[in-house]
C-alpha cells in the first residue's frame, strides 16, 4: 500500500501483455515447424514459447526490468493454466501438470543459459529440449541453433527503453 502511495508502485501488465502476444505470435511461426522440424503438438508448442521466453526474459534481467521479467513469468503460466482448463484438467489435476511445466521450463532456462554462447553445446539442449531428443535433419538443427544465437544478440541490441513499453521484436527465422 505505502509503495503505491510513495509512486514506487508500477503495473506491468499491459507492457507483459503486449510481450507475450507478441513472443507467442513468433513462438507460432509456421517456419518453426514445418522447416524448423518442431513437432506441431502442445509440446512442441510449449517448447517453442519457453524457448522464447528464455530469450526475452534474458534480456530483462536485471534490476530495471526486473518486475517486468516477473509479470511476463506469471502472464505466461496463467496463460499454461488457462490452456491446461481448455483441454479439461480439473482442478485435482492442476496442480502437478503446473508443477511439471515449471520444473520443465526451468530445467530448459538451465540448459539455454549454460550453452548460448556454445554452438555444440547450445544445438545439444535444443536437441534434448525444443526437439525432445528427435532432432530433425543437421541443416534445421544448425539453422534452429543460428537462429537462437540470433535472436539473443538481436534482443541485446534492442534498447531497454521499448521493452520496458511492451514493444519486442523478433527476426525472422532463417530456416532450410
Amino acid at each position: 500500500m505505502f509503495s503505491k502511495l510513495l509512486g514506487r508502485h508500477r503495473s506491468w501488465d499491459t507492457q507483459a501483455h503486449d510481450l507475450y502476444d507478441t513472443l507467442v505470435a513468433q513462438a507460432r511461426q509456421e517456419s518453426f515447424y514445418l522447416a524448423g522440424g518442431v513437432a506441431d503438438t502442445i509440446d512442441g508448442r510449449f517448447d517453442l514459447v519457453v524457448l522464447h521466453a528464455f530469450l526475452l526474459l534474458r534480456r530483462l534481467k536485471g534490476e530495471e526490468a526486473a518486475a517486468l521479467g516477473q509479470a511476463l513469468f506469471d502472464l505466461m503460466f496463467a496463460d499454461f493454466d488457462q490452456c491446461l482448463r481448455e483441454m479439461g484438467v480439473t482442478d485435482m489435476g492442476m496442480s502437478p501438470k503446473i508443477k511439471k511445466m515449471a520444473k520443465a521450463f526451468y530445467g530448459r532456462i538451465r540448459a539455454y543459459d549454460g550453452s548460448l554462447d556454445d554452438e555444440a553445446a547450445l544445438s545439444e539442449a535444443l536437441s534434448r529440449n525444443l526437439y525432445r531428443g528427435q532432432p530433425p535433419a543437421q541443416p534445421a538443427l544448425q539453422a534452429m541453433t543460428a537462429y537462437v544465437q540470433a535472436q539473443a544478440a538481436d534482443l541485446a541490441a534492442q534498447p531497454m527503453d521499448g521493452l520496458l513499453k511492451g514493444r519486442v521484436r523478433f527476426i525472422a527465422p532463417q530456416l532450410p
